[in-house]
């Protein structure tokens, strides 16, 4: 018999730790490629919590419980999470070590699954527990799936080809520049457990994990330009074969720990400290091989689009942009009537978007967020927090596609009438699109990384007293995942890995700050850019600045003109006819009769 409840849940792992002689487990979001979304199989969060966000964790002891989330996720974790059963804690103010040293005597092993947490984490985890006398145990096998009886199986759905015509570059050519790199910094062969990284390396994809067309693998790269995919031989086709070729040799995903232990003895072996799992580097020490913390080379190579990739993304942008246009012409239709709801808008979005034929997938789950839950950046719909689009309103929708060519995730906020919105509110957003407007001219030296651009998008705001907590902009994939490093635009410091990343041409990251009013509205302005060279009379050294790639109308209803420069209305009214120059052939009848209004000069 299943048990049910999460009560009943909890309590199975508990005797499981029991059993095992062990004090307390801890249960990550996460899986053994280390990703930022994951498959139903690995959700072992949401499982024994009911939590649906990505990102946080909890711990259980024999006595007591708790999960950690950042503040994206404050009201969502207590809508979802029994409390009776978990303390709340909230990252960083909270610590796991705090949290463990409160609760757990002097001698308590604590365990942890090692092929689902990085080396950083666990000997960052043991200095701050060792003055406490708490022990951290990898175990063999994992406790909580001896008890999850119905844990879904991984995808079974085979991997398939991306073609060297959309990915701009063979994979062999890809293979031979990481055996480039190995040769250079004295390593025998890299493993490569990025879902990401190995699409990109192989120019393949799959449908394993929810948005993200990536198949559940891994990598061994080797010096001389072979490589060994590891992956559930239901997966491969005698397509997917032929095309990876005689240099590509294809195993079974079961055996990958095995060779690991078994087969590079000896041999000099990079791991990305990002990615690689404690299993993982575990397993090559077991096994006679050394292993050197460094970025896996497909990284930064993966981030700078080749002109294929941005050609691509630029045609994807555009099949878009005429959905989400048809869709802000529907909602200003249907919104004022009050019977839109907001998980029937994110529905009717998608639809927009399925009637291209191109459309692979969503790119992420779409925010679909009315009046107070548009004040949560990261706000998820489901059946239980669902609410009708209040006329008098604003509406925030962040939402994005997969195309063969490329990933789009953009932002708008718009007015849903009858009425005007308030001073305060145009005030806002007028602020956030100023922001976005000076990051999106700038011009700045090779060098540059995102932490120096992101006051450029704050400024307006804080001259206003006011902020956003989280970061502006994030690297996108091309047809992978919506969330890709290393670039980020966001403040220094505070744990946001990537802000001192040198921004590079051919990189394409979000453009979107925001601000939020906690219970009553919230404003953001997301279109996707690409780092360019750019040409200035007299320059010294080499200058970038940023192409915008996402076209959707601004919501007029919501712009102060009197806050904006002349400069600045000038971008507004030449990026409203770069709207209307790309989707007006997409667009007919009073789709385009809209867009013609929307876009207009201000």
């Amino acid at each position: 018999m299943l048990m049910q409840t999460h009560e009943a849940r909890l309590a199975a792992l508990r005797e499981e730790l029991k059993r095992r002689g062990l004090d307390g487990f801890v249960v990550p979001i996460s899986d053994e490629h280390m990703s930022e979304y994951v498959g139903d199989y690995a959700q072992r969060l949401r499982w024994l919590t009911g939590f649906g966000g990505s990102a946080g964790f909890a711990c259980v002891t024999l006595v007591h419980a708790a999960i950690f989330v950042d503040g994206r996720y404050t009201v969502q974790v207590r809508e979802q999470v029994d409390g009776k059963l978990f303390d709340y804690k909230s990252i960083p103010a909270d610590t796991l070590a705090g949290w463990l040293a409160e609760v757990c005597a002097e001698g308590a092993r604590i365990a942890y699954d090692p092929w689902l947490h990085t080396w950083a984490w666990v000997e960052a985890l043991e200095k701050q527990l060792a003055p406490k006398g708490i022990v951290l145990v990898p175990v063999d096998s994992n406790p909580l799936d001896a008890v999850w009886a119905d844990r879904p199986a991984p995808s079974p759905a085979p991997a398939i080809i991306h073609q060297d015509e959309l990915a701009g570059r063979s994979s062999a050519d890809k293979r031979a520049a990481v055996a480039d790199w190995l040769a250079r910094e004295g390593h025998d062969a890299v493993v490569i457990p990025a879902l990401d990284s190995i699409a990109w390396l192989l120019n393949i994809r799959g449908s394993d994990v929810p948005h993200t067309p990536v198949a559940l693998s891994f990598v061994i790269a080797h010096s001389d330009g072979s490589a060994e995919l590891f992956i559930a031989p239901e997966k491969v086709t005698p397509e997917l074969a032929r095309h990876l070729g005689n240099a590509v040799t294809i195993r079974d995903r079961a055996a990958f720990a095995k060779v690991l232990r078994g087969e590079l003895a000896g041999k000099s072996v990079a791991l990305d400290p990002d990615f690689a799992v404690v299993g993982i580097a575990q397993a090559l020490r077991s096994g006679g091989a050394r292993f050197t913390f460094k970025q896996d080379p497909t990284i930064l190579a993966k981030a700078i689009k080749n002109p294929v990739e941005q050609a691509g993304h630029r045609d994807a942008q555009t099949r878009d942009g005429a959905a989400v246009t048809k869709f802000l012409r529907w909602l200003e239709i249907e919104g004022p009537k009050g019977t839109v709801d907001e998980l029937a808008a994110a529905a009717r979005l998608q639809a927009f978007r399925a009637e291209d034929a191109g459309l692979r997938d969503l790119s992420f789950d779409t925010i679909s967020a009315a009046a107070g839950h548009a004040a949560l950046p990261h706000y998820k719909v489901d059946a239980d927090s669902n609410i009708p689009i209040p006329p008098g309103s604003i509406y925030l929708v962040d939402s994005g596609g997969q195309y063969p060519g490329g990933t789009t995730d953009i932002t708008r906020t718009v007015w849903v009438g009858p009425g005007e919105p308030t001073p305060e509110m145009r005030d806002r957003n007028t602020r956030v699109l100023k922001g976005h407007i000076q990051l999106a001219r700038a011009v700045f030296p090779q060098g540059t990384c995102g932490a120096q651009l992101d006051v450029l998008a704050r400024q307006y705001l804080w001259e206003a007293g006011v902020d956003y907590a989280h970061g502006t902009g994030h690297g996108v994939g091309s047809f992978l995942g919506v969330h890709e490093g290393p670039q980020r635009i966001a403040k220094p410091g505070g744990g946001q890995a990537g802000t001192a990343q040198e921004l590079f041409a051919g990189m394409i990251l979000s453009n979107e700050p925001g601000y939020y009013k906690p219970g009553h509205f919230g404003i953001r302005i997301e279109n996707l850019v690409l780092v360019e060279e750019r040409q200035i009379e007299g320059q010294e050294g080499k200058w970038l600045g940023f192409e915008t790639l996402t076209f959707v109308p601004l919501d007029r209803k919501l712009i102060d003109k009197s806050l904006l420069t002349a400069e600045e209305i000038a971008w507004v009214d030449a990026y409203h006819a770069r709207v209307r120059t790309l989707l007006a052939p997409r667009l007919e009848g009073e789709d385009l009769a809209w867009l013609e209004r929307q876009t207009a000069p201000l």
